[in-house]
């Protein structure tokens, strides 16, 4: 009886994990702003890839995690195959060398933020990843000091100095508390 009471309660709880094709399905749907988000994190369209194509693997190959978090766990583990590859550290320069991809005029959205993503690629790997995963995707900043390794006080620094340097080449505005694409 104890036995069959388990096999129950086992056979309910399984039902409430996602599975593979759950997994697949979610990238399927979110196609455009996972890769958008791979891309944006390493700033290089083949790591952006390699990242994306292994975060489908690994959802793929998930099994204990609730569905209601599944679209939640498909980002968490891009950012995390993203800090893998590029392994991003705090670092003294504000700017990268990444060459511009998009126009000034190309915008990413998600709902009410837009920013240029060519201003987003020049920023120096750690900040990137800060501004991506803090103001884009609003990771809280102990959750993204976990994750890049470092302080809560340095994702907070990292953060500053990226909004800063966007708001210097005219890339946001701010009002309220929403941060804006200003107007080229």
């Amino acid at each position: 009886m104890a036995g069959q009471a388990r096999t129950r309660i086992s056979e309910s709880a399984e039902n409430h994990y996602a599975t593979g094709e759950e997994f697949l399905k979610i990238f399927e749907e979110d196609l455009n702003p996972l890769y958008q988000l791979s891309f944006l994190l390493t700033g290089d369209h083949q790591k952006g890839e390699r990242c994306f194509l292994a975060g489908i693997e690994d959802c793929a190959n998930e099994n204990r995690v609730f569905r209601e978090w599944a679209r939640a766990w498909t980002k968490r583990v891009i950012v995390k195959n993203a800090i893998r590859e590029l392994n991003p550290r705090r670092s003294h320069s504000n700017w990268s060398s990444l060459p511009s991809v998009f126009s000034h005029h190309q915008q990413l959205s998600n709902q009410d933020r837009h920013f240029g993503a060519d201003a987003v690629l020049r920023l120096a790997d750690f900040e990137r990843f800060v501004f991506v995963m803090c103001v884009l995707e609003r990771y809280r900043k102990s959750e993204c000091a976990l994750l890049l390794g470092c302080s809560a006080s340095q994702v907070r620094e990292a953060c500053t100095r990226a909004i800063q340097a966007l708001a210097s080449i005219g890339q946001v505005s701010f009002s309220g508390n929403s941060v804006r694409r200003t107007a080229e």
